[in-house]
């Protein structure tokens, strides 16, 4: 999926300032299967999938249901089900873009009739009228797995042999102004998974489980010219391991914005590479590359952050195994590294994947999946997240150990408490029932590093039994631990 402007690579808040985005989710409604693809234009957002069904927040599976077959809106304000927008289609939605101006809204999958209408699997709405866009109707002869607009040009990929009768392998492209099909052919020798275009439209990339480009070899990732399809130079690519009896890693997801472009990979085998990389645009250099296992499906940049979709549950430099599975992360997008931002979903059938797909309307972070929870909370198929309101609350800090260690001191030792939005948290050392605050310091923390917190009043009464609390805060909320007593030295 493209960025949504034109620009250089956005500066991330320094770690411990917040992640940019709360991470408890917004109310929003569900689908009752899988969500696959999604894009916000003009103030909705466009949502498909395997669904049949969508209801509203809060309610359990089966119940309060209304009927929307394979595609929705839904308002990108509120969470809220747009009711005009209703079209019924024939088969799964794979693919979801909307144009730069968010004028127009593409559609990717394995249907061939929307309304009644032949639509071999690409159709485009126009989204002031929720119609159908007549001149949009290529036959494409299977699967529509992936779609991009760069310029006039719809690009798309898949698993598909034919358009209009045309061999175009895996890859093509149409006219976003007529809907003919355009000489671009990249003609990959197996499944094209992600497709986007540079936001200047000066390449397009490719990913997928090809090994082959135009009968050249290259595996699961390619840059080609965005008229022709020819392959241009792209070192990155070395990112991606060649496959092997043990690893087979394939791209399935790629987010341009401005001079970056980002990739997401999953890997079948153990330690095989199913991590996040970035590219230079202008020279196809590496930029960097994370190495975090557990396969990663979707990246998109919101609020100066790369969010990506995994189910990882081991990151170098972080969070080993035994911590359980991050479907929602975000990451530094100049450098890789993990940023401040900890919700969590489950992952439910039929991938056992969690997180499939995301999109952002430029403050805000839509996440589409096989979940059927957030945060612990019943939620299915489909989320958001916005920067509104005072995000999440640390976790309330243990009763403190207390020691004196001299005349008129009192040491305070507690675990460094957890907030799924912000690392670096402030805290105070309450004595009394005035809860006076005594000795205050700021630790970073996060769930893979909880460090111990020191405090010392350093004017506490000699020779009398003193209570004394934690108090941890975000700069938002602060929240207060039990009492713990001691003697004064």
């Amino acid at each position: 999926m493209g960025g949504l402007l034109l620009g250089t690579v956005p500066a991330p808040p320094a770690l411990g300032t917040g992640a940019g985005l709360t991470a408890v989710a917004a109310s929003a409604w569900q689908t009752d299967a899988s969500v696959l693809g999604l894009a916000v234009a003009k103030g909705k957002v466009y949502v498909g999938g395997r669904f049949l069904k969508v209801r509203p927040p809060g309610a359990v599976a089966g119940t309060h249901q209304t009927g929307r077959t394979y595609l929705a809106a839904f308002s990108q304000s509120t969470g809220a089900l747009d009711s005009g927008f209703n079209h019924v289609l024939n088969g799964v939605v794979w693919a979801v873009v909307a144009s730069p101006n968010g004028s127009r809204v593409y559609v990717g999958g394995d249907f061939t009739r929307v309304d009644g209408q032949v639509r071999n699997r690409i159709a485009a709405f126009d989204t002031a009228t929720g119609a159908l866009v007549p001149a949009i109707a290529p036959r494409v002869s299977y699967r529509v797995k992936a779609l991009a607009v760069g310029g006039s040009s719809l690009y798309f990929g898949g698993s598909f042999g034919l358009v209009n009768g045309v061999t175009r392998n895996r890859a093509a492209a149409i006219s976003t102004v007529t809907g003919a099909l355009l000489p671009w052919n990249p003609n990959a020798d197996n499944d094209v998974y992600a497709i986007d275009a540079a936001d200047d439209n000066s390449k397009v990339y490719l990913g997928g489980t090809f090994a082959k480009v135009r009968g050249t070899s290259r595996w699961a990732v390619a840059s080609v010219n965005n008229s022709t399809g020819a392959l241009l130079p792209f070192a990155a690519a070395s990112a991606v391991p060649l496959p092997t009896s043990g690893c087979t890693s394939r791209v399935k997801d790629i987010e341009t914005y401005g001079n970056r472009v980002y990739f997401a990979n999953a890997g079948d085998g153990w330690g095989c590479f199913d991590g996040t990389w970035a590219a230079d645009v202008a020279t196809g250099n590496l930029v960097w590359k994370n190495s975090c296992l557990g396969a990663t499906e979707a990246v998109t940049v919101v609020n100066g952050w790369l969010f990506k979709g995994s189910h990882a549950h081991s990151c170098p430099g972080a969070f080993q195994d035994g911590t359980g599975n991050h479907f929602l992360l975000l990451q530094n997008p100049a450098n890789g590294s993990l940023g401040p931002w900890f919700p969590n979903t489950n992952a439910g059938p039929p991938t056992e994947v969690g997180p499939l797909v995301s999109a952002s309307g430029g403050t805000d972070l839509w996440v589409g999946g096989d979940f059927t929870k957030v945060n612990g909370a019943g939620q299915q198929g489909l989320t958001r997240f916005t920067n509104i309101g005072p995000g999440a609350a640390p976790l309330a800090p243990a009763v403190p150990t207390l020691s004196s260690p001299a005349a008129g001191q009192v040491k305070a030792t507690v675990q460094a408490s957890l907030d799924n939005d912000d690392v670096r948290l402030t805290y105070r050392l309450l004595r009394g029932s005035t809860n006076t605050v005594v000795a205050a310091t700021t630790v970073s923390s996060a769930f893979w590093s909880r460090p111990t917190v020191t405090l010392t009043d350093t004017t506490a009464p000699s020779r009398t039994s003193q209570a004394y609390r934690v108090e941890v805060s975000d700069g938002n909320h602060a929240v207060r631990g039990g009492y713990a007593t001691v003697t004064v030295r």
